[in-house]
């Protein structure tokens, strides 16, 4: 029997990076970064006024209160967006609006709210100090200095910075192509009455849903029963699109094991892992395909996907924190655990993550219990007893 950290490596040397690619910035976002970006202009590109009012030259201001305005002509007005060059003379004021290019000369904005807010002859209430309410050129971003470096994930802010300064694409490092796929003749699609004997397919959604909150680019195959040959014309179609692709069901002891039956011959690994649940596992290739076999059980599946996709899924993205945040916690009531199996137990963690206790039955088809559980415990191979009170690793799943 395989351990899970054997079986884990395993997947990990499957799963490779894409290369990288350069995409337009409206499809960048949650992508990482594949190089530096080095600004090519300054931010701003221009001095200009922080606030709506008057440009002026601090001197001739120099005393200005409410008691004795002082009084300057208005000799121009400059809305964001004018783009020809002004000079200030002392002793005039231009009427200037948030963003727009300061004028030559000018060594000072007065916020309109210290004036009477006149067009012609300004009544200015109050001093300024050389600089006041002007952004400098460059005083954001220099041209030539790095802003952004390879790794970081684009976020709406790293959006509006390389808009800013004039970039239509990045070099990102692609999403992984992901295909998922769910086997066994019992399985209709939801909104499909139920015949006896049938069941509702869940794990492919469940599993494309984990993929893609994992950051992947996801596809979901259609159904396939358990007859071989379709099983292989399916995956077949999907094969040559994919970076990865993900099965589920059909990987145990039975007669009916399509996906053990389809790729055993190919070269495809059959293993048994020391863990529960999730204990029958498959992972090799189709051609140049990863592939990994999940088992059929809706919690042994998506446990599966935790414990071994999801991480080095991430890594091949670039993404941080890979591995969801591992803490230890106490345990808040006693638990069993068979010896030789690490075990993977659904849980609740308290608001602080400080208490932990085990949430539903251990047993792998109560999705009920998962859906609702924010965290899982990991309880070593040899552990057979937990006491309330012992620390206890836990898988946050509220995070990362």
């Amino acid at each position: 029997m395989r351990s899970v950290d054997e079986h884990q490596r395993a997947v990990a040397g499957l799963i490779a990076r894409r290369e990288p690619v350069a995409v337009a910035i409206a499809d960048a976002l949650g992508l990482a970064l594949a190089e530096d970006v080095v600004a090519p202009l300054s931010l701003p590109g221009f001095d200009n006024s922080a606030m709506d009012g008057y440009a002026v030259v601090a001197e001739d201001i120099s005393g200005a209160c409410d008691q004795q305005p002082v009084m300057l002509p208005v000799a121009e007005d400059i809305p964001a967006g004018r783009t020809d060059p002004l000079t200030l003379k002392p002793g005039t004021a231009h009427r200037i609006m948030t963003g727009a290019p300061l004028p030559s000369g000018a060594t000072a904005v007065v916020p309109v709210e210290l004036t009477d807010g006149a067009t012609d002859t300004v009544a200015i209430r109050a001093t300024a100090t050389a600089g006041a309410h002007i952004r400098r050129a460059g005083e954001d971003v220099e041209a030539g200095t790095t802003v952004l470096r390879a790794g970081q994930v684009v976020t709406p802010a790293v959006l509006g910075l390389v808009a800013a300064l004039g970039l239509d694409e990045l070099k990102v490092v692609p999403r992984q192509r992901v295909v998922v796929m769910s086997t066994g003749s019992e399985l209709v699609a939801p909104g499909t009455p139920l015949k006896p004997g049938q069941i509702y397919e869940s794990n492919a959604v469940m599993l494309a849903a984990a993929a893609k909150d994992a950051g992947a680019q996801v596809t979901t195959a259609p159904m396939s029963s358990d007859d071989v040959d379709e099983f292989r014309a399916v995956l077949a179609r999907h094969a040559g699109e994919a970076d990865l692709i993900i099965t589920t069901g059909g990987v145990s002891a039975g007669a009916y094991e399509v996906v053990k039956d389809a790729l055993w011959a190919a070269g495809v690994e059959f293993v048994k892992v020391a863990m529960q649940p999730g204990m029958p596992q498959g992972a090799g290739r189709i051609g140049d395909t990863p592939i990994i076999t999940l088992p059929g059980n809706p919690v042994s599946a998506l446990v599966s996907f935790e414990v071994f996709i999801r991480a080095p899924l991430r890594e091949a993205m670039g993404l941080p924190q890979a591995q969801r945040p591992l803490l230890t916690a106490e345990l808040e009531e006693d638990l069993k655990s068979p010896r030789g199996k690490r075990q993977f137990r659904r849980g609740v963690l308290d608001a602080d993550k400080r208490a932990v206790s085990s949430y539903g039955p251990p047993a792998s088809h109560h999705l009920r219990w998962l859906a609702s559980a924010n965290c899982l415990l990991e309880i070593d191979e040899d552990v057979v007893e937990l006491t309330a009170g012992s620390p206890v690793r836990v898988w946050d799943l509220s995070s990362g």
